[in-house]
């Protein structure tokens, strides 16, 4: 019974390790299999298309994720419920069931694309039958999102058709473009010419030119087409030369191009420029008719680019520069130019050649447009220097040589000057009467004869004018029908005559009339009522007026030269003590030498004023009319009294408006007359004083004011103030204002531009002048 429960137990544990083992199997087999459906449900998951099962019932069984594309909400169990809610057209939804119908009776797979409003998206959907298990009529469908690639696809559509629409807006340009334009494949033979290129080397088609290879050229070696080509293809960028060609028969320049391409093809193209080479060959022949004509000028004319160096010159500036041309040919820098004038004696001189130089440096960026001065040599010859600045950051020079033109008209004026004052300090009566009967010329004495305004003689009137007024003077009036006859005779007759006239006064004068050289008539009269008194005292007259014109005259050469030349030689040897020339000073000695620079300073100043008095007194002064920018003046003129200011512990303050702006007339004068104010206030207004400045303009006229809160002038002393070497009395200053030449001379340089000056002074308050400078030229 034992043994049989054992073989029982035997068997049991037999068929248990067997059914163990099958289990085993069967589970390692489950384990596949469920790995291998989550392999493939990952893979579904990865998978860019999503599926979805359509029984023969028509019910749907679609993947959650391709609900989730469709932004379909909920579980739609038909096709016609999956359309609704993701928006595919109801027209979309019975084509696909139609499709599938048929589908399901053929067996055969078809495709379709509909479009989801719901979410936007595109999808390409194949259909099949469903493979089994699954029941007979399911069909399987696969949702393909390509709402991508389509969009991608209508891009490159676009840009296709783009494409296809410049590249026959390219070839319509080439074909018509007005010049030879040719394309070349990587063989360098000709594949493509425009209709200009077909033209030019006389072709009949573009087929026939490519087939003939005709080319637009005809150079050989490197001057040939190919080689330009290859030349481009070789060096990777655009290859340009100019070579002649026969374009209908007619030889023309051409500037040739050929563009390497990334296909290893060349294009290219060619410009006629005979033109620019003919104007260029013009402009080259009228530059050397330029030359030749500016060497035969009198004027020196001179160029220098941006760099400040000679670009031109003519051969009259060679001369005038005093300077090789090999040394101008070296093309020297304008401060080089200038030192090198210098050493020939050929330009001013100068104490300060440095600062001198500096100034006309400034010429290059000057806003002038043209800058004239005059450059009087060492050797008497006077030179008018116009410098205009060019747009380019240049400077064109031009030196006229005027000595013997400054020569004749100061020889000129002199003689109208002697003229003037030999007709009006002559005792005869003088006129002179053109061919025509107009009076021409008379003098003072003739004006009171006959009391005349000066004014209606200056409209020179006809001798029948005069008659009638000459005969209320006369005894007898019919007689001045005799002085009609006496200017007609001696005019057209050529006479001379002579006579005695009787006036209603008892005077007698006797007359003369004498033909002159240019068919003009000179009629004199001569007081001769007593004849020997007035012959004296007018002898005493002319020779007291020689006297003292005399003596002005020595005087003004003494003062010119007799202290300008010791003065100099003081301020020169003073300068090289300065500089140290003669060792080296102790700080006393250098005190010395500055006092002596600044009295030498101080007394040029005052022979320049006293010379200056003169020449306006003897009418010599010179006003030079130019623009001038009276703001920039006004401000340069304060700038430069600061120190003296500050010396006396002053305030120098200046109010210059917008309006100020420019007015005609001679800078060097207007700066002395404000120097002139301003030195006067420094001197009069007392240590710790405040001077101030004030500019404004209108249309008219600028005005300037310069104002100092001193003593005042007291009124008895105002009017006089404008005098010659008036000085107010209780005035402390020992400067050269207080020889009262400043308020002189600012008046006579104001009024020489037709302005005027006034002033305004209180004792106790201060004291303003002002001045009123026309803008014109006067």
């Amino acid at each position: 019974m034992d043994g049989l429960l054992l073989i029982i137990a035997a068997l049991w544990m037999g068929i248990a390790a067997a059914l163990l083992v099958v289990a085993g199997r069967r589970m390692d087999r489950a384990r596949k299999t469920i790995d291998a459906a989550r392999s493939l449900a990952g893979m579904m998951g990865a998978a860019p298309v999503r599926p979805a099962m359509i029984d023969a019932d028509g019910k749907l069984d679609a993947d959650p994720e391709l609900l989730r594309q469709l932004a379909v909400s909920g579980r739609p169990s038909t096709l016609a419920e999956l359309g609704a809610g993701a928006g595919i057209s109801r027209d979309t939804v019975k084509a696909l069931e139609s499709r599938i119908a048929e589908a399901r009776l053929s067996g055969e797979r078809f495709s379709l694309q509909v479009e989801a409003e719901q979410s936007g998206k595109i999808f390409d959907i194949s259909v099949m039958p469903a493979p089994r298990p699954a029941a007979d009529g399911t069909m399987l469908s696969w949702w393909a999102d390509t709402s991508q690639q389509e969009e991608e696809r209508g891009r490159l559509g676009k840009r296709l058709d783009q494409t296809e629409s410049a590249l026959d807006s390219l070839t319509q340009l080439i074909e018509s473009a007005p010049f030879p334009m040719w394309y070349r494949g990587p063989d360098l033979a000709l594949g493509l010419v425009n209709a200009a290129f077909v033209a030019a080397v006389e072709g009949d088609t573009a087929a026939d030119v490519i087939a003939r290879g005709a080319e637009l050229i005809d150079g050989t070696g490197d001057e040939s087409a190919r080689a330009g080509a290859m030349t481009a293809l070789e060096n990777g960028k655009p290859y340009s030369r100019t070579q002649p060609a026969t374009i209908g028969g007619e030889r023309r320049m051409l500037r040739i191009v050929d563009v390497p391409l990334a296909t290893g093809a060349v294009a290219g193209f060619a410009i006629d420029v005979q033109d620019i080479e003919d104007a260029r060959y013009e402009l080259a022949q009228y530059i050397q008719s330029q030359r030749d004509l500016s060497d035969r000028m009198t004027a020196g004319a001179a160029q220098f680019d941006s760099d400040k160096r000679l670009s031109f010159y003519n051969q009259p500036f060679a001369v005038m520069a005093g300077l090789d041309v090999e040394e101008l040919d070296a093309k020297p820098e304008f401060d080089r130019l200038l030192e090198q004038m210098r050493d020939k004696g050929r330009t001013p001189e100068t104490r300060d050649f440095p600062a001198w130089k500096a100034e006309r440096r400034a010429w290059f960026t000057a806003t002038d447009e043209l800058i004239e001065e005059d450059w009087i040599l060492a050797n008497g010859d006077h030179q008018r220097v116009v410098g205009q600045p060019l747009p380019d950051g240049g400077l064109r020079l031009i030196i006229e040589d005027r000595t013997e033109q400054v020569r004749l008209a100061s020889a000129r004026d002199t003689l109208l000057r002697v003229r003037a004052a030999t007709f009006d300090n002559l005792f005869e009566v003088i006129s002179v009467f053109a061919s025509d009967g107009r009076l021409y010329l008379w003098n003072k004495l003739f004006t009171d004869l006959w009391e005349l305004e000066d004014s209606w003689l200056s409209e020179h009137p006809r001798i029948d004018e005069l008659v009638p007024l000459m005969a209320k003077k006369l005894k007898d009036p019919e007689d001045a029908t005799r002085i009609r006859e006496l200017v007609s005779s001696t005019t057209s007759g050529r006479k001379e005559n002579a006579g005695r006239l009787q006036f209603a006064d008892g005077r007698s004068f006797a007359y003369s009339s004498v033909p002159l050289p240019d068919g003009n008539a000179l009629v004199t009269l001569v007081d001769v009522t007593d004849s020997t008194r007035i012959q004296a005292a007018l002898r005493e007259r002319a020779e007291a007026l020689e006297e003292a014109d005399r003596v002005k005259t020595d005087f003004v050469a003494n003062m010119s030269y007799e202290l300008r030349t010791p003065l100099t030689s003081i301020g020169g040897f003073a300068e090289m003590l300065q500089q140290g020339y003669a060792g080296t000073l102790e700080d006393k000695a250098k005190g010395y030498v500055d006092a002596i620079m600044e009295s030498v300073e101080r007394l040029s100043r005052l022979i320049d004023n006293v010379l200056d008095l003169t020449r306006t007194e003897g009418g010599e002064l010179k006003i030079d009319r130019k623009r001038v920018d009276m703001a920039g003046l006004c401000r340069n003129a304060v700038a430069a009294m600061t120190v003296d200011a500050a010396a006396k512990d002053q305030s120098i303050e200046e109010e210059i408006a917008d309006s100020t702006g420019d007015v005609t007339g001679d800078a060097k004068r207007l700066r002395e007359a404000i120097d002139h104010l301003l030195r006067n206030a420094i001197a009069y207004a007392g240590p710790g004083g405040r001077i101030e400045l004030y500019a404004h303009g209108d249309e008219d006229a600028v005005t300037v004011s310069v104002a100092d809160d001193g003593p005042g002038i007291p009124v008895e002393e105002q009017e006089e103030v404008f005098n010659r070497f008036h000085k107010v009395h209780d005035a402390a200053s020992r400067s050269e204002t207080a020889l009262g030449l400043g308020l002189p001379l600012t008046r006579q340089f104001v009024e020489a531009h037709g302005g005027n000056v006034s002033l305004d002074s209180t004792p106790g308050r201060g004291t303003t002048v002002t001045l009123r400078i026309p803008r014109g030229a006067q």
